[in-house]
């Protein structure tokens, strides 16, 4: 009994001696790093999950015109004498300030048809995102006769600060209201899509599992005829899980910056640079709850499955480093039901100018990727038609077929890209912020997609990382003609 006795403490005294050596490196790692600013601290108030169960589209709008006038006064207004400058969005003289520029894209936005909708269409941004990152697609609805309403999920679009106290249910709230909105405009008959990028994707098929449930005390939430996710965050890496043990030395004031995993300066104008741990465990949660959602229903006999879903067109990069690809398809498509839906890959440049210093596993991430066929949706993957070529070609298996069938693109992969991103894909190359042929019709004070990294190190006030990782995507074309083709004409 003394033995088990002893070994019991020396186990506990172990792991305190652990933890203890954990919280010392992380306080002196964050400690190390720039100060906290403005923007790290005040939080704006949002609405919760229960106001925006009871609110409406204007009561929304309302909300969100005091958030902004929050940071306007108490941030922007507020600024020290050292942190005015051109390089802080938050500086009200700045090139980068939203409120400068015709339009603040980082606020909800709808846009209407010509007529009469035949349609709604509501779109979800990712996280640290803004509803920027949804406009082109909004605006092919749009063009196609859909209303199209874009919602700024409560925490983005104003401060960093914002998401280190939001919840995801917070997030799922929202996005309830934007459909319900969405079904408000068009009423019952007429077909409604869910857009989700990225964060906002797993909010979309959660939105459309709770549809089918329909067991919510706020009336039932309509549901959907078809999804689209791009980069959709149905898994993440299993970093996440433990991110919220980073912030434990943040208990202390003195080392409140152990509750950001980068502290970094704000030079978008429609994203957040700096990441709170606090982001990263409620994208975990989120992921977590729907991935088990999904297994239950699939589990629990006739009312359980997942036969109610619409159909899903999922677009996916073989490389993401902020999403767990392998989770899209082992955890989502491997439980959804012949219904119409696909799955689209962008591969990587297998004639890129870099493909000699592609790791020794990239011919097999496809494969190993997606389970043998028959599979019960179809999957595309675009990729080139040979590997000394940068011809593009697109590789297709129809659901419950086999064979493979190849067609060639009027498409090439661009010579000096390797890959795609997960924050490439919603992007056209014009697009004025992200572009790597940027549109001079728009100017938002920087082009981040044009930015050639090359030069000595630690001259850059970002790393070379960040901005190596391609921003646009050179194939948004196909995206957007394979989109439109799920729009009723």
């Amino acid at each position: 009994m003394k033995a088990i006795v002893k070994i019991i403490r020396n186990a506990v005294l172990l792991a305190l001696a652990a933890m203890a050596i954990f919280v010392g490196v992380r306080i002196y790692d964050t400690e190390r790093g720039p100060a906290l600013q403005l923007w790290h601290t005040h939080v704006p108030e949002e609405l919760d999950r229960d106001a925006l169960d009871r609110a409406d589209w204007a009561t929304y709008l309302a909300a969100e015109d005091r958030v902004f006038a929050d940071v306007e006064s108490n941030v922007s207004n507020a600024l020290p004498a050292e942190a005015r400058t051109a390089s802080d969005r938050y500086f009200a003289d700045s090139p980068l300030h939203p409120a400068r520029f015709a339009r603040d894209w980082n606020r909800s936005f709808i846009l209407e048809p010509a007529g009469e909708p035949k349609g709604a269409a509501v779109f979800l941004h990712g996280l640290t995102d803004s509803p920027y990152s949804m406009r082109t697609l909004a605006r092919l609805y749009q063009d196609r006769g859909f209303v199209a309403i874009v919602i700024r999920l409560p925490g983005h679009g104003t401060v960093p600060a914002g998401l280190t106290e939001v919840e995801w249910e917070d997030w799922l709230a929202a996005s309830r209201l934007a459909i319900r909105e969405a079904r408000r405009r068009v009423g019952p008959d007429k077909p409604l899509h869910l857009i989700g990028y990225s964060n906002g994707g797993a909010l979309a098929v959660k939105c459309a599992l709770d549809a089918l449930d329909d067991d919510r005390q706020v009336g039932p939430l309509p549901r959907a005829d078809q999804i689209i996710l791009i980069s959709p965050m149905i898994g993440i890496t299993a970093f996440a899980r433990f991110a919220g043990l980073a912030a434990l030395p943040a208990f202390l004031p003195a080392f409140a910056k152990a509750a950001w995993l980068s502290i970094v300066p704000e030079i978008n104008p429609f994203k957040y640079n700096s990441f709170p741990v606090n982001g990263a465990r409620q994208a975990h949660r989120l992921t977590r709850v729907l991935q088990q959602q999904i297994a239950a229903r699939a589990q629990r006999g006739s009312r359980g499955t997942l036969d109610g879903l619409p159909p899903i067109l999922t677009f996916q990069s073989v490389e993401d480093f902020t999403v767990d690809t392998r989770a899209l398809v082992s955890s989502l498509y491997s439980q959804l039901p012949a219904n119409g839906s696909e799955l689209v890959l962008f591969d990587l440049n297998r004639a890129a100018a870099l493909s000699p210093l592609l790791r020794r596993d990239a011919d097999l991430r496809v494969s190993l990727l997606l389970p043998p066929s028959p599979r019960r949706y179809r999957t595309v993957v675009l990729t080139n038609a040979g590997a000394d070529t940068l011809q593009m070609s697109e590789r297709v298996v129809e659901a419950g077929e086999t064979a493979e069938a190849s067609r060639p693109l009027d498409m090439t992969y661009p010579a000096d890209i390797f890959s795609l991103s997960h924050v490439a894909l919603p992007f056209p190359p014009s697009d004025p912020l992200y572009g790597f042929a940027p549109d001079d019709a728009e100017d938002f004070g920087i082009r981040l997609g044009t930015v050639a990294s090359r030069g000595e190190i630690g001259v850059l006030l970002v790393s070379l990382d960040t901005l190596m990782r391609i921003n646009s995507n050179p194939f948004f074309a196909y995206l957007s003609d394979r989109v439109a083709g799920t729009i009723p004409p």
